[in-house]
């Protein structure tokens, strides 16, 4: 998204220019704080990847599953992977739309991602509360039960992350989208804005990613 200063006039004072640095520290600190983010999830995730692997390669005594293994649902795995994988596209298409102006728009898709992302949560911890095995009863079920509860609590900050941008949204006019804001107090708000929700969608895309590789994992193969 478009989200640098526009050029300072000559003449600007000195509590102006120092607004403006803070400002620029803002949308940089957002990219920033993002891509951190998910580099430090691939180190998270990583450890129930490695985990996984290790387990089930090592297999002892034929402990990967154990005796009395029942797999879990196929189909409420698929539809949670879905409603992720869908929430993701529908704020990412709803992003393209505000670009453009169309905050409206924006709105309506982000509320869809929303609500897939909370449906998804409440599938999951409903399924945890009903799985088909003992959470400690075999290998597989030991990474299973560790990585859905830590998966749940990382998509839920990630849907708290939206709710706040669309409470936000409330207060800026969609014009502002389209036409540079009248003050530069303005213009920093729709700019840290537009850098927010562009932390949001790639961490967002990212989770999307992580659901369907861990469905694959656990759910597939």
């Amino acid at each position: 998204m478009s989200e640098a200063t526009a050029t300072p006039p000559a003449g600007l004072n000195a509590d102006m220019e120092e607004a403006g640095f803070y400002h620029e520290c803002a949308l940089n600190g957002s990219w920033t704080a993002s891509r951190l983010a998910m580099g430090g999830l691939s180190f998270l995730f990583g450890s129930f990847l490695f985990a996984y692997f290790y387990l089930r390669s090592l297999n002892s005594g034929g402990r990967w599953e154990g005796s009395g293994y029942h797999a879990p649902s196929m189909i409420m795995g698929t539809v949670m992977m879905l409603m992720v994988l869908i929430s993701a596209g529908i704020n990412y298409a709803a992003v393209q739309r505000i670009k453009a102006g169309h905050k409206k728009a924006w709105q309506i898709g982000g509320v869809i991602a929303l609500l897939l992302g909370l449906a998804t949560i409440s599938m999951q911890i409903f399924e945890l509360l009903n799985l088909p095995f003992y959470p400690a009863s075999s290998g597989f079920a030991s990474v299973f039960v560790g990585f859905y509860p830590v998966f749940i609590i990382v998509v839920l900050s990630a849907m708290i992350w939206l709710e706040t941008l669309l409470a936000r949204s409330r207060f800026i006019p969609g014009i502002a989208f389209v036409e540079q804001p009248p003050t530069y107090e303005e213009a920093f708000v729709v700019q840290r804005f537009q850098a927010s929700v562009s932390g949001f969608t790639a961490i967002w895309n990212y989770l999307a990613v992580i659901a369907i590789l861990f469905w694959f994992l656990f759910y597939v193969i």
